[in-house]
């Protein structure tokens, strides 16, 4: 069992950058920097290779390109260099080529390394997504497996052309989500020059440690009263069971394909409740808010997260029966976390706040 490592909040807080480590995210860095550092195998017709790189394989929100920016994050500078390309469906042999020459510098006539003769990890992002052809191939990632396979490419300026460059001092990390469903796979030739490592969801302890911390750091008890506090674990309960429900009920059909609700439905209420969070006026609910009738912090905060789940929620569905099934849903949940334990009525729960930014 992994411990996650401890995690202080900035005091700038960035919501879309925050990176909060768990057990899952611990283990799976320790397991890329051990393959990071192990001995390559040289071939007698190609030069070194072997399972130094990485690829993280996914369905979307197991955190990979979380994981990757936090182990990437822990580089020293002086040694290691970092470097990230997302790739797309449009991307091309071009593209890429450009993207590792722009990074690199001449080390001898035609040998290159990054600069200062330092390390470089290059981290690619949906490495599967490249255009695949009439033919089944992917030329895009055929330029990736040759950079990594033959240590570079050849120059494509009118003088040089057909002569083969060397770049030196290169590992690699990839993600991608697992193939199928319309997503593509990469090829065989370029998947055995990673150790590729399942990304699983994230367990529901993990999820409420991400989000706790999160709405710790958010609501600061030098800015906000007990009141306010105290509803922390209630939205995080919530959340997470409003998220399952919909999970189960509101399934994907090839009418209703988009019908994923991933832990970035999650973020994204969490988000939503931290856009107002951070905003001067939120002062107002320590004074329960500067409005005619006046309520208790308590509800305002209800009815914010009500209103960020069905923005989140509500605004993906596509017909009025998905809609009311999920404000049912929604309705039965607010009553079952929020009425004992804090003593409302529930003519009180269901009050609707609409939040705007003008």
């Amino acid at each position: 069992m992994w411990e996650a490592e401890s995690w202080t909040a900035p005091k700038r807080i960035a919501f879309s950058q925050l990176l909060i480590p768990t057990g899952e995210s611990t283990r799976t860095e320790y397991i890329m920097s051990r393959i990071a550092t192990l001995p390559v195998i040289r071939h007698a017709r190609r030069s070194e290779y072997g399972h130094t790189n990485t690829l993280l394989v996914g369905s979307p929100g197991t955190a990979k390109t979380s994981i990757c920016l936090m182990y990437t994050s822990r580089f020293d500078p002086e040694e290691m260099l970092y470097k990230r390309i997302n790739f797309s469906s449009a991307t091309t042999p071009f593209n890429f080529q450009e993207s590792i020459e722009a990074e690199v510098e001449k080390k001898q006539v035609k040998t290159f390394t990054p600069p200062g003769g330092k390390k470089m990890t290059v981290f690619i992002d949906d490495i599967s997504m490249p255009f695949v052809n009439a033919w089944g191939d992917q030329i895009t990632l055929e330029i990736t497996r040759q950079l990594i396979e033959y240590k570079g490419f050849y120059f494509l300026s009118k003088d040089e052309r057909g002569f083969f460059k060397t770049i030196e001092n290169l590992q690699f990390i990839g993600a991608m989500m697992h193939p199928g469903g319309g997503r593509n796979d990469i090829p065989h030739r370029l998947k055995r020059h990673f150790f590729a490592i399942n990304m699983t969801p994230p367990s529901q302890k993990a999820v409420e440690n991400i989000y706790g911390k999160i709405l710790e750091a958010i609501f600061n008890p030098k800015k906000y009263s007990q009141e306010v506090i105290g509803m922390r674990p209630f939205l995080i309960d919530a959340t997470i069971t409003v998220w399952d429900a919909v999970k189960r009920r509101l399934l994907p059909t090839p009418a209703k394909f988009h019908y994923n609700f991933t832990l970035r439905e999650l973020a994204r209420v969490f988000g939503g409740i931290f856009v107002v969070a951070s905003k001067p006026e939120f002062g107002v609910i320590k004074d329960c808010l500067n409005i005619k009738e006046k309520i208790r912090p308590e509800l305002f905060l209800i009815s914010l997260w009500r209103h960020e789940c069905q923005r989140t929620f509500t605004d993906k569905l596509i017909n009025y029966a998905d809609k009311k099934t999920f404000c049912d849903m929604l309705d039965r949940v607010t009553k079952e976390k929020f009425r004992d334990s804090l003593g409302f009525e529930d003519e009180q729960l269901m009050t609707d706040t609409i939040f705007c930014d003008f």
